[in-house]
């Protein structure tokens, strides 16, 4: 079974060789998104193509003002992309993507303003037309939208926003739909209260149990839902479990990140990032704060999580991280270069661990990434058919 790393930098796909044994990465070529940076990646069921959305808006550049979605088919052997059909313009900065669990669909979450869409995918992999629905809650930053396994619903995220001066806290929630032939229907907002205090951002099901795992980015905590055979959720979280060594200090710029689960189910990942900087002579730097992977082990009956291990991001603020498919490496990746105290730069970098067989991480090696003037904003490993 044959994995490729994928890696992006502002609008261009960077495709590498992964040796496992080595730890390493070979970077091999690259393919450029039309007129936009990279927002998320997803991979069709067959792994026959991959869907791009990308937008020139981001992270304080919000809205922009282009917004597309690209198809590539993926070479079977090397995992070379290519472009497939015509880009299609989406109506505002996509922020998430995915395809259900038939191949037929794909769904997108935008976050400001807060919206998904879905377009059909057609036998033969390229994009369609869109799939129109009723009016939906769609909450306050969308950040995630996924089908669950039994494909009967599909779960947005809504991330919510912290207070600032003059503006009040925007409340986080779980928008369940029902997903039916493409269209999408109000079924329940979950949260924890009325929201405020809660603000979730990723969220994976485990391979084998009903159990979703979900990184809440605003209060740095790792929650833990049972799902029904439905494919809808219970009002409360089972666990509620939080991810940091020092929870007292740095509470303010602390941010959960990406989570996933290993492919025995026996353990998850996810990060913690903190880019929140002081100004020292005329100089925005770093301030303090935990950069690190948090390791939970699951409980095989319960699916109650442990904290196991926070171990260090060697550099700032991990954005996103896959785990490798036999489950013995995870590469993780740092969003751009911070400046820091001592009048150093500390550079965005791809930082690659060891999982050992009690699911702790090692690290192996890390490399420095120039950014230029973009982002490294997602990466990904996908397994070849």
């Amino acid at each position: 079974m044959k994995a490729v790393f994928y890696q992006s930098i502002g609008p261009e796909l960077i495709r590498h060789d992964i040796d496992v044994d080595a730890a390493s990465l070979v970077p091999r070529d690259a393919v450029t998104t039309p007129g936009a940076n990279v927002q998320y990646v997803w991979p069709h069921p067959s792994k026959q193509w991959l869907y791009v959305v990308s937008s020139d808006g981001g992270p304080n550049i919000i809205p922009g003002t282009r917004h597309i979605m690209t198809a590539f088919r993926i070479d079977p052997s090397s995992g070379a992309l290519s472009p497939h059909g015509e880009p299609v313009s989406l109506p505002s900065r996509p922020v998430h993507c995915s395809v259900d669990c038939s191949g037929g669909y794909l769904l997108t979450a935008y976050n400001y303003p807060s919206n998904i869409t879905v377009h059909r995918i057609g036998p033969d992999g390229a994009i369609g037309d869109l799939v129109p629905h009723g009016a939906l809650d769609v909450g306050v930053f969308a950040h995630q939208v996924l089908t669950t396994p039994g494909n009967q619903t599909a779960i947005m995220v809504t991330r919510g926003n912290n207070p600032e001066a003059g503006k009040a806290e925007d409340p986080g929630a779980l928008k369940v739909y029902g997903f039916k032939d493409g269209v999408l229907i109000n079924l329940a907002s979950i949260q924890r209260g009325n929201g405020l205090g809660f603000g979730p951002r990723h969220f994976e099901v485990h391979p084998e149990k009903p159990w979703l795992f979900l990184s809440v980015e605003r209060q740095s905590e790792l929650h833990v839902y049972s799902l029904n055979e439905d494919g809808t959720l219970p009002r409360d979280a089972t666990f509620i479990k939080n991810a940091l060594i020092d929870r007292a200090n740095h509470m303010h710029t602390q941010m959960a990140g990406a989570i996933h689960i290993h492919p025995n189910g026996r353990f998850v990942y996810m990060t913690n990032r903190n880019s929140g900087t002081e100004e020292i002579g005329g100089r925005k730097v770093f301030k303090a704060g935990e950069n690190n992977v948090a390791v939970f082990s699951i409980d095989p009956a319960s699916g109650e999580p442990t904290l196991i291990q926070n171990i260090d991001a060697h550099t700032n603020h991990l954005r996103s991280f896959a785990i490798e498919p036999s489950g013995r490496l995870l590469i993780a990746a740092s969003i751009q270069p911070m400046a820091m105290r001592d009048g150093s730069t500390l550079p965005a970098a791809l930082v690659l661990y060891r999982i050992g067989d009690d699911g702790r991480l090692e690290f192996a090696r890390k490399y420095d990434v120039d950014t230029g003037r973009f982002m490294q904003f997602w990466t990904g490993i996908v397994t070849l058919p």
